[in-house]
């Protein structure tokens, strides 16, 4: 019975493809700008850097976006087989205005630290802290955070 997914959070179709457009579009734009009105060398390379970074930024929300988060009751994992979190070990879940969390999304507070990890759009871990959210709905965010909220009142 641990193992049944109670809620899902999945980038939608018109949200991820706006995003990764989006990035495309900027990163073209500033290779335009590079190469159609070239400034100083250093100013030209630094654009060239910024375009390539923007394009390798939509490659890597085109990925992690294929997949969903799904929230089990014992953890919180990706659709990839990554684990995000052990419902366990979630101390506090920060769903404010003003939290520094993902769009749509909410943060949680660890008890343990862990890796670094981003999975753009989708989800990110930094020390103690994991936000949830970016290019997803944010009926499906706020459903989760009550799931796990839920979750973590009966642990307690």
């Amino acid at each position: 019975m641990s193992d049944e997914v109670l809620a899902v959070i999945e980038a939608s179709a018109p949200r991820r493809w706006f995003a990764i457009a989006i990035l495309c579009a900027l990163g073209v734009l500033v290779f335009y700008v590079a190469l159609a009105t070239p400034p100083a060398p250093g100013w030209q390379l630094f654009l060239i850097g910024a375009g390539g970074l923007s394009i390798w930024l939509a490659l890597r929300l085109y990925r992690a976006t294929e997949h969903r988060i799904e929230l089990t009751a014992t953890q919180l994992r990706s659709s990839a087989g990554v684990v995000i979190a052990e419902i366990a070990e979630i101390e506090a879940l920060d769903r404010g205005a003003f939290a520094f969390k993902p769009s749509n999304g909410f943060l949680m507070r660890m008890k343990n630290p862990g890796g670094r990890t981003w999975q753009p759009g989708l989800w990110w871990r930094l020390g103690r802290r994991i936000g949830i959210g970016g290019v997803t709905p944010g009926s499906q965010g706020k459903f989760m955070a009550e799931a796990i909220a839920t979750l973590m009142a009966e642990r307690d």
